[in-house]
């Protein structure tokens, strides 16, 4: 009889504890859930490409370097331009609308699965010249015949759309609609998102220049595809990477040799060297906050692999096309 009852005690305790540890396992799974998702739904950038405006390979070049792309069906690459994308509410932004755009959509949609719309919900540009805004004649009556997208813009780029075709006939059939911003003042794309214009000096001859500071639940983000000089830029570059996580910059030239055939004082923008002088004295966790991107098609760095490498080994970033942050 007694051996009985300890039987019992026993088949009693047994279930106790497989109920207790089905217990941890459920309240374990619940603690984590929430955690798991929130860096699931962070949002995050893709690079949609990486080349000066003119291309990469670049029109009329028949030196070693564009050969390299014309040979191959992998080295080219799109002009700059950048996905922002936001998971908790589906939508994403695109940053700059080049002549590449219709494959850049594209791009898009493959690499996130077709998980988001076709379209951005808004557009951002930096300034009117060529690689940053022509791309929107593909939201045209003659294209796509798109309705009512948002395009942020400042004041004389939003003048500059509207005053010019044929980019005013995308204003008047209302194929895009321009939300104009203004330089440090937050856009609020969602409860993850903000986005703020800053003034950047460049060549302006059709409209101002702007960078952007993106401000994310997850990363911050700069992008500054195109400026004159560091030197000319009151907001210091040092103190901007200070403030962001990734910092996607203009990287155009490499070295002062690449044009020799043409006055390169007329296509200002710092040389990668110059930059990397700059920072030289900062910590490498301020240097690795740098991603090149906008290089010319002369740039080394988009085939040379000792280049690439080297650009690495002093703990810079060089931004990849499909890339992301």
């Amino acid at each position: 009889m007694k051996s009985i009852i300890e039987h019992i005690r026993l088949l009693n305790c047994t279930w106790k504890q497989i109920f207790f540890s089905y217990f941890l396992l459920i309240a374990g799974s619940i603690a984590w859930t929430p955690i798991f998702s929130q860096q699931e739904l962070a949002p995050e950038i893709i690079l949609l490409g990486i080349a000066q405006d003119g291309g990469y390979p670049h029109i009329g070049c028949e030196r070693m370097c564009c050969n390299l792309a014309h040979d191959s069906d992998t080295a080219s690459t799109f002009v700059v331009s950048i996905a922002l994308i936001d998971p908790k509410v589906k939508k994403w932004w695109l940053f700059e609308a080049t002549p590449d755009m219709t494959e850049q959509l594209q791009l898009f949609k493959e690499l996130t699965d077709g998980k988001y719309p076709y379209l951005p919900a808004g557009i951002f540009i930096t300034h009117a010249h060529m690689g940053h805004y022509t791309g929107l004649m593909e939201l045209g009556r003659e294209a796509l015949g798109a309705k009512g997208v948002h395009v942020h813009v400042l004041p004389i780029m939003a003048d500059y759309l509207s005053s010019n075709g044929p980019w005013s006939q995308l204003v008047q059939l209302k194929n895009i609609s321009l939300i104009e911003e203004k330089f440090d003042s937050a856009a609020v794309l969602s409860a993850s998102i903000k986005v703020i214009p800053i003034q950047v000096p460049h060549r302006d001859e059709f409209s101002e220049t702007s960078g952007y500071k993106i401000i994310t639940s997850g990363l911050n983000y700069l992008f500054v595809p195109d400026i004159d000089k560091w030197s000319k830029w009151n907001r210091g570059l040092a103190n901007e990477l200070n403030d962001v996580d990734v910092a996607f910059i203009d990287g155009t030239f490499l070295s002062i040799t690449e044009l020799p055939f043409r006055n390169i004082n007329t296509i200002p923008h710092p040389l990668i060297s110059e930059t990397m002088e700059l920072l030289e004295n900062e910590a490498d966790s301020i240097k690795n906050r740098v991603v090149f991107i906008h290089f010319n098609h002369t740039n080394k760095l988009m085939w040379d692999r000792i280049s690439q490498e080297e650009l690495l080994e002093r703990g810079y970033r060089l931004g990849k096309q499909g890339n992301r942050y």
